[in-house]
């Protein structure tokens, strides 16, 4: 499947995942005030998501006093997913497993394949999501999205709570969402 980017301002793709714990997660069952932020990060085999993640749960509150909803979701299996949320403490988090390859493609995520033990002695995958951050709108329209292809030089997530600030107060558009230039 051809890796296609995300628009801002259009609909994203249906995201549906089973969560850490039991049950489902799924972006068109969310109503947030502002924003629904979905973090895919790389998995249990990646030693810099677990500090990521942990500004994260930091953080959390901030995100939902500003009215945004906050889901992270990686393409680990549910034993994987499980170890991660507990090793790392994540409890506060609402965590999603079971990104398939193809639906992580649909979000324009770029896929590795794995290269054996990581620094934190675990084995990758041998093939992984590499992270991302979407922020979506209530009517389910990308607002912002970022995605790597490796996982280091992650956006801040003080900085994206100053932006979300700035956003709301602001009423500032989407961009980037022009797909057709004239000559």
């Amino acid at each position: 499947m051809t890796q296609i980017p995300l628009i801002p301002r259009q609909v994203v793709p249906d995201l549906t995942v089973p969560l850490v714990g039991g049950g489902h997660w799924s972006l068109a069952n969310q109503t947030p005030d502002q924003f629904t932020l979905i973090v895919v990060y790389r998995g249990l085999h990646c030693p810099i998501c677990s500090h990521y993640l942990a500004d994260l749960k930091r953080k959390v509150d901030n995100f939902q006093s500003r009215g945004v909803d906050v889901f992270v979701l990686s393409s680990d299996d549910a034993q994987r997913a499980a170890q991660a949320k507990e090793e790392w403490e994540l409890n506060e988090l609402k965590m999603g497993y079971g990104l398939t390859l193809e639906k992580a493609q649909e979000w324009g995520l770029y896929i590795s394949s794995g290269r054996g033990k990581t620094s934190a002695g675990i084995e990758e995958p041998s093939l992984f999501v590499e992270p991302g951050i979407f922020l979506v709108r209530p009517d389910q329209t990308l607002y912002f999205a970022t995605v790597q292809t490796m996982p280091f030089a992650r956006p801040s997530f003080g900085d994206i709570l100053k932006a979300i600030d700035f956003v709301i107060a602001k009423d500032y558009p989407a961009r980037g969402e022009v797909t057709e230039i004239g000559v």
